[in-house]
């Protein structure tokens, strides 16, 4: 007979990488998750670089990442894991206004979006929802996908925004914000001249002529899409 202090064996927890460019994030994403039975953070990483390394060597099961990175952003690393391994669910946790950025995310290659304001529980729905091969979206967004493939808008006006790159559309949302370029640079980790750069980008796409009325257009832009 066996012996009755032999154990059963132990569910095995799904391996999570966090990437993200602030440690007390990363510290405390990897304390609420593995407190979970069926959960554990296998690695962290600060950057798409380390993210790409840790893909290879770590092998997670999910990646959690956020669209402000130094460097690459978020939603290039996206693309650029889904390059080297296609079966890899990632899910966007990001405190950018998930009625821009969801979309991008998903066609990106995101399985999932979920706000950092959204709270602890709705996290680990989104990462169990993820990892059981659905999709995540908060229902207000599920909506209007939804709606945007229903014959209630059967042709859909592109908006002029959608010319803008990923970090164009991070630039021009926080200075619809009222984010002026110091806190710009200093939120996405790149330097004043590099935001500048942007700005006049943003502008020539837009055909906007002058720096004010890029202010004008972003805050009306953002104020109607929340």
């Amino acid at each position: 007979m066996p012996s009755s202090t032999s154990k059963l064996p132990s569910k095995v927890r799904k391996r999570i990488l966090i990437v993200d460019d602030h440690p007390i994030v990363r510290q405390g994403l990897d304390q609420q998750l593995n407190r979970e039975p069926d959960l554990m953070v296998c690695t962290q990483a600060s950057n798409a670089s380390q993210a790409l390394a840790a893909v290879e060597v770590a092998k997670p099961d999910l990646v959690l990442v956020d669209i402000n990175l130094p460097g690459r952003s978020g939603l290039e690393l996206i693309r650029d894991i889904r390059a080297v391994a296609p079966k890899l669910p990632m899910l966007v946790l990001s405190m950018h206004d998930e009625t821009v950025f969801a979309e991008r995310a998903l066609r990106a290659g995101a399985r999932g979006y979920v706000s950092k304001e959204a709270g602890g529980d709705k996290l680990l729905e989104a990462i169990r929802r993820v990892l059981s091969g659905q999709i995540y979206v908060s229902e207000s967004v599920s909506t209007r996908l939804l709606d945007s493939l229903s014959s209630k808008h059967p042709t859909r006006t592109v908006s002029p925004v959608e010319q803008l790159t990923d970090r164009e559309l991070e630039v021009f949302t926080l200075i619809g914000q009222a984010k002026e370029t110091k806190e710009i640079s200093r939120r996405l980790n790149m330097s004043a001249k590099t935001v500048e750069a942007h700005r006049g980008s943003i502008k020539r796409k837009l055909k906007l002529r002058s720096g004010p009325e890029l202010t004008r257009h972003a805050v009306l832009w953002v104020e109607a899409t929340q």
